[in-house]
């Protein structure tokens, strides 16, 4: 399940125990590129519900995730990153090494 910039944890809370992943959008959908929002705050409240919940979900995070991006992220408690323009606009190899190393 996806949550966009603006959405509420509130609407995905009844469906946790149905999913897998939650996918947090740090960019508002449509086109590469954007300019990362900052939802570390969105994900923390998340990974206190799963934790509270005790469920086993993955926090994807999606949207302008960069080096220096994923490190806010990661340290929010996000656990998959997507990148894709940080990736193709530099060495493939160097730019995913700094994502893991974030």
């Amino acid at each position: 399940m996806a949550l966009k910039p603006k959405t509420s944890i509130n609407s995905l809370v009844k469906y946790m125990q149905s999913i897998d992943m939650v996918l947090v959008m740090t960019v508002e959908p449509g086109f590469a590129g954007q300019k990362f929002i900052n939802m570390s705050d969105k994900i923390k409240c998340l990974n206190k519900i799963i934790t509270e919940k005790s469920l086993c979900l993955d926090i994807a995070v999606d949207g302008g995730i960069n080096k220096d991006t994923a490190k806010v992220v990661k340290m929010a408690g996000a656990n998959v990153l997507v990148s894709a323009s940080y990736i193709l606009d530099n060495d493939y190899k160097n730019a995913i090494d700094n994502l893991k190393m974030a």
